[in-house]
Parts: C-alpha cells; sequence; structure tokens
C-alpha cells in the first residue's frame, strides 16, 4: 500500500500519527526478533506527548540491548531497515544514529544497555516494547533534567551577550554577532520569560527553550521578528531585547547604557 503524501498529511494529522505509531510498531517488531534487544523506548511527540504529532513529526526513540550487544546493534541498522528500507544514515554521536526512509519519516536514535540509562538525561517515555525483564520504570529518567537556572544568571548572562555581540558585529563578524544576540542572548531572555508564566511550562521541551515558544508563550510571538531580525538586523534585535530585559527586570543603568551606546553607533555606521 502506498504511503500518504506529506501534503496529504498536512491536513491529516491522524493519519500522520497513525503511520509514525505503526512505524514504531514494525520497528518494535523487528527487535522482538532478535536475541539481542531488549526493548524499544519511544520519546518525545511519539512517547508520551503524541497530541504534538503533525506532518512534519519525527520518530525519536532509545533502543535497549543485552549487554555486549550495542555496538552490533549500531553497526548493523537492518533492524530499523526492515521497518522501512532506509535512504540515508550517519552516526551523529558514539550512541546514536539519525536516518532517513524511504518515505520522509526522519528517525533520530540512540542504542544503550540498561546499565547506562542511570546516567543519561532524557524525557520521560513510554515503552512501545520490552522484555518482561527490563523495569517498567526505566521510561522515566533517574537522571534529573536540567533545572531551572536563577534569573540573576540569565539576565547576566543575557546582558553580556549584548555586550559582546556588539562588539563583534563592530569587528566585522557579523555571524558571530547574530549568534550571540539573536540565539544565546535570546535564549536567555525566553527562559526568563517563561518562568514567569505558568502555561509556558506545559510543553516544554527540557533541551531547548525556544521548541514551540510561540505556542507557549503567543503573546511574544508579535516580538520575535524584532528580537531575532536576522544577519544584518543585530544591533536593532540587541535594543529589542534589552527593552524587554528592562521590563522584566532591574537592569544596571550602566549597562544599559552600555548597550545602547555600542548599538546606535552601529546604527548609525550601517
Amino acid at each position: 500500500m502506498n504511503e500518504p503524501s506529506d501534503s496529504v498529511l498536512q491536513h491529516e494529522p491522524e493519519r500522520a500519527r497513525a503511520r509514525l505509531l505503526s512505524r514504531l510498531d514494525a520497528i518494535a517488531e523487528s527487535l522482538a526478533g532478535r536475541d539481542d534487544a531488549l526493548a524499544l523506548l519511544a520519546l518525545g511527540s511519539v512517547g508520551r506527548e503524541q497530541a504534538r504529532i503533525d506532518a512534519y513529526s519525527d520518530l525519536d526513540f532509545f533502543v535497549l540491548a543485552r549487554p555486549g550487544a550495542k555496538h552490533r546493534l549500531l553497526s548493523d541498522l537492518s533492524w530499523l531497515d526492515t521497518a522501512c528500507a532506509v535512504d540515508w544514515s550517519y552516526r551523529n554521536t558514539p550512541d546514536g544514529h539519525k536516518a532517513l526512509m524511504q518515505d520522509g519519516v526522519l528517525c533520530e536514535f540512540a542504542v544503550f544497555e540498561l546499565a547506562e540509562l542511570s546516567r543519561i538525561a532524557y524525557a520521560p517515555g513510554r515503552f512501545v516494547w520490552r522484555r518482561a525483564e527490563v523495569d517498567p520504570a526505566l521510561a522515566q529518567p533517574a537522571r534529573p533534567l536540567p533545572q531551572r537556572a536563577d534569573p540573576d544568571w540569565l539576565l547576566g548572562e543575557a546582558l553580556s551577550n549584548l555586550i559582546v555581540g556588539l562588539a563583534r558585529y563592530a569587528r566585522g563578524e557579523r555571524l558571530a554577532a547574530m549568534r550571540m544576540v539573536q540565539v544565546h542572548a535570546l535564549d536567555r531572555l525566553l527562559e526568563l520569560l517563561e518562568q514567569r508564566d505558568a502555561r509556558a511550562a506545559g510543553a516544554r521541551d527540557p533541551f531547548n527553550v525556544d521548541r514551540r515558544v510561540e505556542q507557549r508563550l503567543p503573546e511574544i510571538a508579535p516580538k520575535l521578528p524584532h528580537w531575532a531580525g536576522g544577519y544584518r538586523s543585530t544591533p536593532q534585535a540587541a535594543l529589542a531585547v534589552l527593552a524587554e530585559l528592562e521590563q522584566q527586570m532591574s537592569v544596571p543603568e550602566a549597562v544599559g547604557q552600555r548597550i545602547r551606546s555600542l548599538a546606535h553607533a552601529l546604527e548609525v555606521a550601517g
């Protein structure tokens, strides 16, 4: 049977959901036929957050291996290819791969032995399949997820990022400046904002503050083009981020003046 096209899936999220979850079932069936695999743990939108699945979702999962079998499962992906032909894959970490399936489904996965899970931070998942010897409690991480940072630290980091970014812009390091202001400083601002809005924690990716921020903090969506205006807009972005920081917290006057002085000089210089 032909897989539904992306254009169809875009308008039919239930079909997208069915395709991804059935693909996980197929991967689980393939792994269950091997002696060296112990479990398939689904993460992210195919784990415990299935309401988020849409046509653009990918498959995030862990494969749990018997002792000594990890390398074999990483070096030979026939178990994945059995579920659906893999057009391309590469080893992106010592423990895992990214793989593109023939029908466009992107997989990001890692292989671990049971003893390794206690040393890994991961969001809670769900077991698609597991052998009886695998404790179901392992769907919950033993290692704590990243904790919320202190607001004063977030403010200090954001302000210093703005100063450093504007200095780099003045040197002609436009790409480095853009990233310092519109990525690093902005990330710290987003963390501050979500700490002040309980709604924002609902669908929070514990490793990426910018994920789904338009849905989690809809009131800031109109401001994002000013905070992240692009390669040529770093001085303007720095001023916009500073203005928001001043609304949220007490910014030392000397620091605010320094950032404005740098940004205005760069705007004049073009």
